[in-house]
């Protein structure tokens, strides 16, 4: 049985979901291509497109660019975007709540921690089992540990608070805390530790490695899947838990596999761009706006491709051409995800 929006337009014809799929394809692709041939470092068009076709002479700046920053960054916002929007979209799913959000309920900042750890008291670097980790590898497992540490006890105060809204609040205080921790390692470290996490803090697209980018892909897509999977049970607990069951969906078991694919997500991106932030909570809106639709089979893809254009466009413009230098995404998210929230807002009001 598919869950539908109760004032979806009932003129609402299939074509209007084909221009606008069409329409925002096209969309992804000028982004795709304004970021390959505008960057903070302005680069005639003619030597982007030599080095893109391979025709720049080998070890040139134009080939350099391309090839170690402005490729990867395309990569990187694509696959963070689409992992954090969607990871936003299984959150508001889960807690029926159109506020959730990984960075709300706190996920996002046992990811942070676990990065914290890592950098500021690890230094960077670990050995064990016979297993030496630095660098990505190791801010990815930290950063993994601390979003499912995270994840795994939202999923067993569950089974307590009365509730979504609890589950909401009890994620909120989590992030506080988290949010504590990190102050106090923070404290403790010298300054030019705490400078490079803040910068990390920032969130950019700017640090995945082109030998990195075919692991970060892997594990995204697969994580991805795994959320195109489970479409149908969604959809079913969009109805409530009570019809979900009537239906035959095991809830506990949908609800965990969620919160482990949304750990995933947000465990790797974070470890790649820093905890960015209103992604996940606005993006999902925009999919819903635009398709009118309720059903994750037409949400799931909208979010991923939506998620992809509002990064890459943050990304786009964080490498303004001239001397006024690179900017921070999380000083451009907000931007998008807090009138978004006024609109959610306005909207429960006249409802």
């Amino acid at each position: 049985m598919k869950a539908t929006d109760e004032n979806i337009p009932p003129t609402l014809s299939r074509p209007h979901g084909w221009v606008i799929s069409a329409l925002s394809a096209l969309l992804l692709v000028g982004l795709t291509l304004a970021n390959v041939f505008f960057g903070s470092i302005d680069i005639p068009a003619a030597d982007v497109l030599a080095a893109l076709l391979g025709n720049a002479p080998e070890g040139s700046l134009e080939s350099i660019i391309l090839t170690q920053s402005r490729l990867p960054q395309v990569f990187c916002a694509i696959l963070a975007g689409a992992s954090l929007a969607t990871a936003g979209l299984l959150m508001q799913t889960v807690f029926s709540n159109p506020l959730a959000d990984p960075s709300i309920l706190g996920i996002g900042t046992g990811a942070a921690l676990g990065v914290a750890v890592a950098m500021l008291l690890m230094g960077g670097s670990a050995a064990g089992l016979g297993i030496a980790m630095g660098g990505f590898l190791l801010s990815a497992a930290a950063a993994f540990i601390g979003a499912m540490a995270v994840t795994f006890l939202l999923l067993a105060l569950q089974r307590f608070l009365p509730g979504q809204l609890m589950l909401l609040v009890a994620g909120v205080m989590l992030s506080f805390a988290g949010s504590s921790l990190i102050s106090m390692i923070n404290f403790w470290s010298t300054a030019q530790e705490v400078q490079s996490y803040m910068m990390w803090g920032l969130g950019s697209f700017s640090e995945l490695s082109p030998t990195l980018v075919p692991l970060f892909a892997a594990i995204v897509c697969l994580s991805l899947s795994g959320t195109w999977l489970l479409s149908k049970p969604l959809d079913a607990l969009l109805l409530g838990e009570d019809y979900a069951k009537g239906l035959g969906v095991d809830v506990r078991r949908v609800q965990s596999l969620v919160l482990l694919l949304t750990g995933m997500l947000v465990a790797v991106t974070t470890a790649v761009c820093g905890p960015i932030t209103f992604i996940g909570l606005a993006v999902p809106h925009i999919a819903r706006l635009l398709t009118k639709k309720s059903t994750h089979r037409t949400l799931l893809p909208t979010t991923m491709l939506w998620g992809a254009i509002v990064a890459l466009a943050c990304n786009l413009i964080a490498h303004v051409p001239g001397d006024y230098g690179i900017y921070p995404i999380n000083t451009l998210t907000p931007l998008i995800g807090v009138p978004m929230v006024f609109y959610l807002l306005i909207r429960e009001r006249k409802h």
